[in-house]
């Protein structure tokens, strides 16, 4: 329902029915209720929110050494009001469209695969698992347990919003599913701040580790790594009480060849590759239900 539009999240204040997502829901569960049974209300929520309000690469382009912004706390701004517009959103559906059109609404994430830089290291080891609270569990975290995970609140502070009672039990359970986009895995690199740095805060430094992605990013044909998607189902199956899941995005692009058109013998064995990993998760207990390319 939510891709790219940016303008009502920066300022911290509870949704009401007159927000715009709440209003442009309205429109959408009046109008398409009786055809569409599936609504994911935010679109990879993490990135779109890192993107936007971290690195500035995204709309609506803030960031720190943007030309307006501030990474250190727009990005945990946009990020909580994110939540907090699906919670009311879905609390809209349930009371209002549930009963009558019997459809589901949930709430997506862009969902890595996390291998350290160095096998032997120890630090890397341990940096895995803040780069999964914090690309996770600042998501998953709210939906699944009604707050940010620990390690989250100590690295960020008080630059992290605070959830209410209320927030924090409307936000809690209010996704029928998880949406996941996967396309490669990134390893990563424990990093460590030096004292004069740590005024220079994001997301990133927050998080303490360096991204390094893997693949082939020249635009056409991403490397196949089938087995990062079977475990980032898996982490989500032991990590979040093993929620509904659909994948809503994964594949690879490939050259406007006519020759590679009629013979796509790539994208074949591609999403073969991928489609045995998933059913292997789902053999495994992962409640995965749908895979879209």
């Amino acid at each position: 329902m939510l891709h790219c539009i940016t303008t009502i999240f920066l300022s911290i204040s509870r949704m009401t029915m007159e927000d715009e997502p709440i209003a442009e829901s309205y429109v959408c569960f009046r109008e398409f209720g009786n055809h569409v049974k599936f609504w994911t209300t935010i679109n990879e929520a993490n990135v779109f929110t890192i993107g936007g309000y971290n690195d500035g690469t995204s709309p609506p382009g803030r960031c720190s050494n943007c030309s307006s912004g501030n990474s250190s706390t727009e990005t945990y701004i946009v990020g909580h009001n994110l939540l907090l517009a699906h919670a009311s959103v879905s609390r809209l559906y349930q009371q209002k469209y549930k009963d009558k059109q019997g459809g589901s609404v949930g709430f997506s994430l862009y969902a890595f695969e996390f291998i350290p830089q160095t096998s032997s290291s120890k630090d890397d080891e341990i940096a895995i698992q803040r780069a999964k609270d914090f690309f996770y569990g600042w998501i998953l975290g709210p939906l699944t347990f009604g707050d940010y995970p620990d390690e989250m609140k100590r690295a960020v502070g008080s630059r992290l919003p605070i959830f209410s009672k209320e927030e924090s039990e409307q936000v809690k359970g209010s996704s029928d599913f998880i949406g996941i986009m996967h396309y490669f895995p990134a390893l990563v690199e424990n990093i460590k701040l030096k004292p004069s740095l740590s005024r220079n805060t994001d997301f990133y430094s927050d998080m303490g580790v360096s991204l390094t992605y893997l693949g082939n990013f020249s635009g056409f044909g991403y490397d196949v790594f089938p087995w990062a998607m079977e475990s980032v189902l898996e982490y989500i199956k032991q990590t979040y009480g093993n929620p509904p899941v659909y994948i809503l995005e994964n594949g690879t692009p490939m050259k406007p060849d006519l020759e590679l058109q009629q013979k796509d013998t790539r994208r074949i064995e591609y999403l073969q590759a991928y489609i045995g990993a998933v059913l292997k998760a789902v053999r495994n207990g992962s409640d995965t239900r749908g895979y879209f390319v």
